[in-house]
């Protein structure tokens, strides 16, 4: 099973729209696959603990990394008072641009901050829990990847979280229409994917 064919829950919100200084993106959510990881993201939102973070993290061709409130990538918790389990099976593969992961400091310390592929990133697999993609807005997320950053990976111009907030439809409340893409798709305790 392939990130695009994975399934969410039809009876929860399986999709969490992200408002960002540079475009609005929606991601779906695999609650079959990742069901703590999922609820744990969606909560996050739905209490509004991303608004106002920033993507701290951005290495061109590979990935952007939010979710701590911080703004260090040493930061954040889990709905569940701290870390919690990873939830990683063979099935989710972070096969192209748009793969949403936890970032991590090993196994099992997953918190609050997310990453989200630019492209394929196969030294990933088993390492990170996979909860979703980009269903909508790629082109925030390729634009994201875009931005000029500093010698430690930190956009020179701050990218800010307005609203991130869970749904049950595919797009923003600003995009009445359901527009899907359809692409192919640390150190010092900081969480972190780590490059090739």
């Amino acid at each position: 099973c392939t990130p695009a064919m994975a399934l969410p829950l039809a009876s929860e919100e399986a999709f969490v729209v992200v408002e960002t200084s540079v475009g609005d993106f929606v991601v779906e959510l695999y609650g079959l696959h990742a069901p703590r990881t999922c609820e744990n993201f969606r909560e996050l939102a739905r209490s509004r603990y991303y608004d106002g973070t920033v993507f701290h993290r951005v290495i061109r061709n590979f990935m952007i990394q939010g979710g701590d409130p911080t703004a260090t990538g040493r930061g954040g918790s889990s709905i569940y008072g701290g870390k919690f389990p990873d939830e990683i099976t063979r099935d989710l593969k972070h096969v192209g641009a748009g793969v949403l992961s936890m970032a991590n400091a090993g196994p099992n310390t997953n918190g609050s901050q997310f990453f989200i592929t630019l492209a394929p990133c196969p030294w990933l697999d088993g390492k990170h829990t996979i909860f979703g993609r980009v269903a909508s807005g790629l082109g925030t997320i390729k634009k994201l990847g875009m931005v000029a950053c500093d010698s430690n990976d930190r956009p020179r111009d701050t990218v800010t979280v307005h609203r991130a907030y869970p749904s049950t439809v595919p797009f923003t409340q600003k995009n009445d229409s359901a527009l899907l893409d359809h692409s192919s798709s640390g150190q010092h305790n900081t969480l972190l994917p780590q490059r090739r």
